[in-house]
Protein backbone atom coordinates (compact mmCIF):
# COMPACT_ATOMS: atom_id res chain seq x y z
CA UNK A 1 0.00 0.00 0.00
CA UNK A 2 2.87 2.61 0.41
CA UNK A 3 4.74 1.46 -2.61
CA UNK A 4 1.34 2.36 -3.90
CA UNK A 5 0.65 5.46 -2.55
CA UNK A 6 4.38 6.84 -3.27
CA UNK A 7 4.05 5.85 -6.78
CA UNK A 8 0.64 7.86 -7.42
CA UNK A 9 2.10 10.90 -5.88
CA UNK A 10 5.45 10.74 -7.75
CA UNK A 11 3.81 10.04 -10.89
CA UNK A 12 1.45 12.82 -10.62
CA UNK A 13 4.32 15.31 -9.95
CA UNK A 14 6.50 14.35 -12.29
CA UNK A 15 4.31 14.92 -14.64
CA UNK A 16 4.15 18.50 -13.51
CA UNK A 17 7.41 18.72 -14.57
CA UNK A 18 7.20 17.36 -17.58
CA UNK A 19 4.70 19.26 -18.99
CA UNK A 20 6.07 22.27 -18.26
CA UNK A 21 9.41 21.71 -19.48
CA UNK A 22 9.08 20.15 -22.91
CA UNK A 23 10.22 16.94 -21.70
CA UNK A 24 14.07 16.91 -24.15
CA UNK A 25 -0.13 30.65 -13.38
CA UNK A 26 -10.64 44.47 0.48
CA UNK A 27 -13.06 43.25 2.72
CA UNK A 28 -15.64 45.75 2.55
CA UNK A 29 -16.51 47.74 5.06
CA UNK A 30 -19.46 47.14 6.54
CA UNK A 31 -21.84 50.82 6.29
CA UNK A 32 -23.38 51.66 9.46
CA UNK A 33 -25.24 54.41 8.11
CA UNK A 34 -28.12 52.44 7.38
CA UNK A 35 -28.77 51.74 11.08
CA UNK A 36 -31.42 54.45 12.55
CA UNK A 37 -30.00 55.75 15.73
CA UNK A 38 -34.07 56.37 16.66
CA UNK A 39 -35.31 53.29 15.14
CA UNK A 40 -38.07 51.42 17.08
CA UNK A 41 -36.77 48.33 16.29
CA UNK A 42 -32.95 49.35 17.40
CA UNK A 43 -32.63 46.47 19.83
CA UNK A 44 -34.14 44.36 17.51
CA UNK A 45 -31.67 44.90 15.27
CA UNK A 46 -28.61 45.21 17.91
CA UNK A 47 -29.50 41.90 18.68
CA UNK A 48 -29.65 40.11 15.60
CA UNK A 49 -26.50 42.19 14.23
CA UNK A 50 -25.02 40.54 17.32
CA UNK A 51 -25.88 36.97 16.33
CA UNK A 52 -25.53 36.84 13.12
CA UNK A 53 -21.19 38.01 13.95
CA UNK A 54 -20.57 35.94 16.48
CA UNK A 55 -21.72 33.23 14.01
CA UNK A 56 -19.76 34.25 11.43
CA UNK A 57 -16.79 34.87 13.39
CA UNK A 58 -16.77 31.03 14.00
CA UNK A 59 -16.29 29.87 10.42
CA UNK A 60 -12.84 29.61 9.46
CA UNK A 61 -13.88 30.79 5.76
CA UNK A 62 -14.88 33.97 7.03
CA UNK A 63 -13.70 36.76 4.49
CA UNK A 64 -13.52 38.86 7.63
CA UNK A 65 -16.46 41.46 6.86
CA UNK A 66 -18.39 43.01 9.20
CA UNK A 67 -22.29 41.61 9.55
CA UNK A 68 -24.37 43.22 7.19
CA UNK A 69 -21.58 43.94 4.87
CA UNK A 70 -22.27 42.59 0.98
CA UNK A 71 -19.87 40.56 -0.61
CA UNK A 72 -18.53 41.46 -4.45
CA UNK A 73 -21.96 41.51 -7.05
CA UNK A 74 -23.71 39.84 -3.83
CA UNK A 75 -21.91 36.74 -3.04
CA UNK A 76 -21.70 34.84 0.23
CA UNK A 77 -19.95 36.06 3.50
CA UNK A 78 -17.52 33.37 2.97
CA UNK A 79 -14.53 34.45 1.10
CA UNK A 80 -13.82 31.53 -0.73
CA UNK A 81 -17.17 31.66 -2.87
CA UNK A 82 -16.88 35.79 -3.51
CA UNK A 83 -15.86 36.61 -7.31
CA UNK A 84 -13.13 38.40 -8.33
CA UNK A 85 -14.21 41.75 -9.44
CA UNK A 86 -12.62 41.32 -13.07
CA UNK A 87 -12.03 44.33 -15.33
CA UNK A 88 -11.77 42.70 -19.05
CA UNK A 89 -13.97 41.07 -20.93
CA UNK A 90 -14.14 37.76 -22.49
CA UNK A 91 -12.54 38.67 -25.50
CA UNK A 92 -9.22 39.68 -24.05
CA UNK A 93 -9.07 36.36 -21.24
CA UNK A 94 -9.79 34.31 -24.63
CA UNK A 95 -7.23 36.38 -26.61
CA UNK A 96 -4.22 35.81 -23.36
CA UNK A 97 -5.50 32.35 -23.09
CA UNK A 98 -4.96 31.63 -26.48
CA UNK A 99 -1.11 33.65 -26.54
CA UNK A 100 0.15 31.84 -24.10
CA UNK A 101 -0.66 28.65 -25.64
CA UNK A 102 0.97 30.76 -28.70
CA UNK A 103 4.16 31.28 -26.60
CA UNK A 104 4.40 28.10 -25.13
CA UNK A 105 4.86 26.19 -28.14
CA UNK A 106 6.68 28.97 -30.14
CA UNK A 107 9.12 28.85 -27.47
CA UNK A 108 10.28 25.58 -27.35
CA UNK A 109 9.98 25.58 -31.03
CA UNK A 110 12.72 28.63 -30.99
CA UNK A 111 14.61 26.77 -28.75
CA UNK A 112 14.99 23.39 -30.32
CA UNK A 113 15.78 25.41 -33.40
CA UNK A 114 18.68 27.95 -31.71
CA UNK A 115 20.42 24.52 -29.78
CA UNK A 116 22.20 23.57 -33.66
CA UNK A 117 23.47 26.94 -33.99
CA UNK A 118 24.79 27.26 -30.88
CA UNK A 119 26.79 23.67 -31.71
CA UNK A 120 24.83 21.93 -28.90
CA UNK A 121 24.34 18.09 -29.52
CA UNK A 122 21.87 16.97 -26.83
CA UNK A 123 22.74 13.22 -27.21
CA UNK A 124 26.25 14.17 -26.36
CA UNK A 125 25.28 16.02 -23.24
CA UNK A 126 25.97 14.84 -19.62
CA UNK A 127 23.10 13.93 -17.32
CA UNK A 128 24.11 17.58 -15.54
CA UNK A 129 24.16 19.65 -18.76
CA UNK A 130 20.11 17.91 -19.70
CA UNK A 131 19.35 19.47 -16.18
CA UNK A 132 20.83 22.68 -16.23
CA UNK A 133 18.84 23.10 -20.25
CA UNK A 134 15.71 22.16 -18.96
CA UNK A 135 15.96 24.75 -15.91
CA UNK A 136 16.92 26.99 -18.53
CA UNK A 137 14.19 26.02 -21.04
CA UNK A 138 11.18 26.32 -17.95
CA UNK A 139 13.09 29.93 -17.18
CA UNK A 140 12.59 31.04 -20.89
CA UNK A 141 9.17 29.64 -20.86
CA UNK A 142 8.10 31.13 -17.59
CA UNK A 143 9.70 34.86 -18.30
CA UNK A 144 7.74 34.46 -21.67
CA UNK A 145 3.91 33.73 -20.93
CA UNK A 146 4.10 35.98 -17.48
CA UNK A 147 5.44 38.59 -19.64
CA UNK A 148 1.91 38.17 -22.05
CA UNK A 149 -0.24 38.33 -18.61
CA UNK A 150 1.57 41.06 -16.98
CA UNK A 151 1.54 43.45 -20.63
CA UNK A 152 -2.36 42.57 -20.98
CA UNK A 153 -2.63 43.20 -17.33
CA UNK A 154 -0.86 46.46 -16.66
CA UNK A 155 -3.54 47.85 -19.72
CA UNK A 156 -6.45 47.84 -17.41
CA UNK A 157 -4.54 49.64 -14.36
CA UNK A 158 -5.36 50.13 -11.58
CA UNK A 159 -6.37 46.72 -10.94
CA UNK A 160 -7.89 45.25 -7.97
CA UNK A 161 -5.89 44.56 -5.27
CA UNK A 162 -6.91 40.75 -5.35
CA UNK A 163 -5.76 40.09 -8.56
CA UNK A 164 -2.13 38.53 -9.43
CA UNK A 165 -1.76 38.86 -5.79
CA UNK A 166 1.62 38.14 -4.54
CA UNK A 167 1.87 38.95 -0.66
CA UNK A 168 4.50 37.62 1.55
CA UNK A 169 2.72 39.30 4.60
CA UNK A 170 0.44 37.75 7.32
CA UNK A 171 1.45 34.20 6.89
CA UNK A 172 -0.15 33.08 10.01
CA UNK A 173 -3.20 34.92 9.31
CA UNK A 174 -6.46 31.90 9.84
CA UNK A 175 -8.38 33.75 7.35
CA UNK A 176 -6.39 34.65 4.56
CA UNK A 177 -2.44 33.68 5.87
CA UNK A 178 -0.77 32.15 2.52
CA UNK A 179 1.34 29.49 5.10
CA UNK A 180 -1.63 28.47 7.16
CA UNK A 181 -3.74 27.51 3.89
CA UNK A 182 -0.35 26.19 2.18
CA UNK A 183 -0.01 23.74 4.78
CA UNK A 184 -3.78 22.95 4.80
CA UNK A 185 -3.86 22.49 1.45
CA UNK A 186 -0.84 20.12 1.16
CA UNK A 187 -2.45 17.62 3.59
CA UNK A 188 -5.45 18.09 1.39
CA UNK A 189 -4.22 16.88 -1.69
CA UNK A 190 -1.52 14.48 -0.13
CA UNK A 191 -4.69 12.85 0.87
CA UNK A 192 -7.08 13.50 -1.47
CA UNK A 193 -4.49 11.85 -4.17
CA UNK A 194 -3.16 9.24 -2.32
CA UNK A 195 -7.15 8.39 -1.82
CA UNK A 196 -7.56 8.77 -5.80
CA UNK A 197 -4.60 6.61 -6.30
CA UNK A 198 -5.50 3.81 -4.77
CA UNK A 199 -9.38 4.35 -6.23
CA UNK A 200 -8.20 3.82 -9.04
CA UNK A 201 -5.96 0.85 -8.29
CA UNK A 202 -9.11 -1.45 -7.62
CA UNK A 203 -10.67 -0.89 -11.12
CA UNK A 204 -7.03 -0.55 -13.02
CA UNK A 205 -4.25 -3.39 -13.68
CA UNK A 206 -1.60 -1.62 -15.84
CA UNK A 207 -0.20 2.16 -16.20
CA UNK A 208 -0.84 3.54 -19.78
CA UNK A 209 1.83 3.29 -21.81
CA UNK A 210 1.65 6.91 -22.65
CA UNK A 211 2.63 8.09 -18.60
CA UNK A 212 5.00 5.42 -18.36
CA UNK A 213 6.99 6.59 -20.93
CA UNK A 214 6.85 10.35 -19.65
CA UNK A 215 7.69 9.46 -16.42
CA UNK A 216 10.86 7.61 -17.30
CA UNK A 217 12.31 10.22 -19.26
CA UNK A 218 13.02 12.08 -16.12
CA UNK A 219 14.26 9.44 -13.68
CA UNK A 220 17.82 9.14 -15.23
CA UNK A 221 17.87 12.88 -13.79
CA UNK A 222 17.11 12.21 -10.07
CA UNK A 223 19.38 11.42 -8.01
CA UNK A 224 22.32 11.57 -10.03
CA UNK A 225 24.34 14.29 -9.12
CA UNK A 226 23.48 17.70 -6.73
CA UNK A 227 23.44 20.01 -10.12
CA UNK A 228 20.75 17.80 -11.50
CA UNK A 229 18.71 17.53 -8.28
CA UNK A 230 18.98 21.04 -7.63
CA UNK A 231 17.92 21.88 -10.92
CA UNK A 232 15.06 19.71 -11.08
CA UNK A 233 13.82 21.20 -7.01
CA UNK A 234 14.24 24.57 -9.65
CA UNK A 235 12.09 23.24 -11.79
CA UNK A 236 9.12 21.88 -10.12
CA UNK A 237 9.57 23.65 -6.84
CA UNK A 238 9.51 27.70 -8.22
CA UNK A 239 9.29 27.89 -12.11
CA UNK A 240 6.49 25.18 -13.11
CA UNK A 241 4.44 26.77 -9.89
CA UNK A 242 5.17 30.28 -10.38
CA UNK A 243 4.11 30.05 -14.06
CA UNK A 244 0.62 27.05 -14.18
CA UNK A 245 -0.42 29.24 -10.89
CA UNK A 246 -0.15 32.66 -12.21
CA UNK A 247 -2.06 31.24 -15.87
CA UNK A 248 -4.58 28.41 -14.42
CA UNK A 249 -4.92 30.32 -11.08
CA UNK A 250 -4.13 34.34 -11.50
CA UNK A 251 -5.63 34.97 -14.89
CA UNK A 252 -7.58 31.89 -16.18
CA UNK A 253 -9.84 31.18 -13.04
CA UNK A 254 -10.07 34.66 -11.93
CA UNK A 255 -11.14 35.56 -15.51
CA UNK A 256 -14.22 32.36 -15.03
CA UNK A 257 -15.91 34.24 -11.86
CA UNK A 258 -17.08 37.41 -14.52
CA UNK A 259 -19.35 34.68 -15.61
CA UNK A 260 -19.74 31.74 -13.52
CA UNK A 261 -19.74 31.48 -9.63
CA UNK A 262 -16.18 30.62 -8.00
CA UNK A 263 -16.76 26.70 -7.40
CA UNK A 264 -17.64 26.56 -11.13
CA UNK A 265 -14.97 28.58 -12.18
CA UNK A 266 -12.54 26.19 -9.84
CA UNK A 267 -14.04 23.18 -11.45
CA UNK A 268 -13.65 24.90 -15.02
CA UNK A 269 -9.88 25.96 -14.54
CA UNK A 270 -8.75 22.39 -12.46
CA UNK A 271 -9.93 20.63 -15.38
CA UNK A 272 -8.24 22.73 -17.97
CA UNK A 273 -4.85 22.47 -15.85
CA UNK A 274 -5.09 18.55 -15.48
CA UNK A 275 -6.02 18.15 -19.65
CA UNK A 276 -3.31 20.72 -20.35
CA UNK A 277 -0.60 18.22 -19.02
CA UNK A 278 -1.56 15.87 -21.84
CA UNK A 279 -1.25 12.51 -19.21
CA UNK A 280 -5.09 11.44 -19.73
CA UNK A 281 -4.34 8.31 -16.86
CA UNK A 282 -3.41 11.12 -14.38
CA UNK A 283 -6.26 13.12 -14.56
CA UNK A 284 -7.90 12.36 -12.08
CA UNK A 285 -5.14 12.73 -9.49
CA UNK A 286 -4.26 16.70 -11.01
CA UNK A 287 -8.25 17.35 -10.75
CA UNK A 288 -7.76 16.94 -6.98
CA UNK A 289 -4.77 18.27 -6.86
CA UNK A 290 -6.10 21.85 -9.41
CA UNK A 291 -9.08 21.96 -7.36
CA UNK A 292 -7.12 22.07 -4.18
CA UNK A 293 -5.21 24.92 -5.70
CA UNK A 294 -8.20 26.78 -6.75
CA UNK A 295 -9.93 26.12 -3.14
CA UNK A 296 -6.97 28.08 -1.39
CA UNK A 297 -6.31 30.51 -3.64
CA UNK A 298 -10.04 31.70 -3.56
CA UNK A 299 -9.83 31.94 0.11
CA UNK A 300 -6.69 33.69 0.69
CA UNK A 301 -6.49 35.73 -2.76
CA UNK A 302 -2.85 35.17 -2.84
CA UNK A 303 -1.29 33.25 -5.25
CA UNK A 304 1.40 32.54 -3.14
CA UNK A 305 -0.60 29.97 -1.32
CA UNK A 306 -0.92 27.51 -4.47
CA UNK A 307 2.41 28.18 -4.97
CA UNK A 308 3.54 27.28 -1.97
CA UNK A 309 1.55 24.29 -2.10
CA UNK A 310 2.09 23.20 -5.74
CA UNK A 311 6.15 23.57 -5.12
CA UNK A 312 6.08 21.60 -2.10
CA UNK A 313 4.10 18.93 -3.83
CA UNK A 314 6.50 18.79 -6.81
CA UNK A 315 10.11 19.50 -5.37
CA UNK A 316 8.80 16.91 -2.41
CA UNK A 317 8.46 14.30 -4.54
CA UNK A 318 11.63 14.99 -6.26
CA UNK A 319 13.50 14.49 -3.34
CA UNK A 320 11.32 11.58 -2.09
CA UNK A 321 12.83 9.46 -4.93
CA UNK A 322 16.11 11.16 -4.89
CA UNK A 323 16.39 9.46 -1.38
CA UNK A 324 15.00 6.21 -1.87
CA UNK A 325 17.49 5.94 -4.86
CA UNK A 326 20.45 6.88 -2.45
CA UNK A 327 19.38 4.40 -0.37
CA UNK A 328 19.68 1.45 -3.26
CA UNK A 329 15.97 1.31 -4.30
CA UNK A 330 15.49 0.61 -7.65
CA UNK A 331 12.73 3.32 -8.04
CA UNK A 332 11.72 2.65 -11.71
CA UNK A 333 10.74 -0.70 -10.70
CA UNK A 334 9.11 0.99 -7.97
CA UNK A 335 7.01 3.46 -10.26
CA UNK A 336 6.30 0.66 -12.61
CA UNK A 337 5.44 -1.93 -9.68
CA UNK A 338 2.23 0.20 -9.05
Amino acid sequence: MVSQIISCLSKSSSLLCISGSRSLIQPKTYNRGGLNRFSPGLATQRLSTVIRKKWRSASIFNSGKEPGGEGKEGSSDWAILERWEVPWEWQTASLTSLACVLSFVLTGLAEMAALPYLGVDVEKLSLDQKAEILFLDQGITTAVILAVIFTVAKTFDPLPEDILRYDLKQPFNLQKGWLVWGGIGLVAAVGGIALTGVALSLFSTETPEREVDSLMQLLPLIGSSNISTLSLVGITGVLAPLLEETVFRGFFMVSLTKWVPTPIAIIISSAAFALAHLTPGEFPQLFILGSVLGLTYAQTRNLITPMVIHGLWNSGVILLLTFLQVQGYDIKELLQGS
